[in-house]
């Protein structure tokens, strides 16, 4: 019998223990933990932060670029155009055939179009980063560009749910090879 009464009161003192935290937690007390409120003010300073930081670190990639002659455009895309060909100008609405490699800064590869492989891509009508459809419109047939295209361009604050991991600036080594 006491071995009984023994495990008995072990399970009272859990179930008291249990109702005593139950009754504590369902109480209108403070939180422990400060509510953060979230407003436009705060998500521009993080914003400028991101991009501020990704600033730097194309900063630091072209230091060791230094023969690449960038031009930066209003949005932040950089491109060198280091071979140039002699066709047609892209414009927008046109659909190109080109052939890639897309990396990160640290030059790791993401993607590349397959030996004798090329994709077709309307600009400004298709899926592809925002800043290499603005890069494109820079280009001619025969053209062959690097780009540093700024997150806020590319797969943004997601990246691409594969190779590109979130808030990643890319570098694209692309070529205009055809206009359609």
């Amino acid at each position: 019998m006491k071995v009984f009464f023994h495990v008995s009161l072990n399970n009272f003192f859990l179930l008291v223990i249990f109702f005593q935290f139950f009754l504590t937690s369902c109480s209108n007390k403070e939180p422990l933990k400060e509510e953060v409120v979230w407003d436009k003010e705060k998500s521009i300073e993080l914003n400028k932060v991101i991009t501020l930081e990704e600033k730097i670190d194309i900063k630091i990639f072209l230091e060791r670029h230094r023969d690449w002659r960038m031009v930066e455009t209003g949005s932040g895309l950089q491109y060198y155009i280091y071979e140039h060909g002699s066709g047609r100008k892209a414009k927008p609405g046109v659909s190109v055939d080109i052939t890639y490699k897309v990396m990160t800064l640290d030059e790791k590869l993401c993607y590349q179009t397959g030996e004798d492989e090329v994709l077709e891509v309307k600009i400004d009508h298709s899926e592809i980063e925002t800043g290499l459809q603005e890069g494109l419109k820079q280009m001619s047939v025969g053209d062959k560009a690097k780009m540093i295209i700024p997150s806020h361009l590319a797969h943004g604050l997601t990246g691409d749910y594969n190779k590109i991991p979130p808030l990643t600036p890319i570098l694209i080594d692309v070529q205009l090879v055809e206009i359609l």
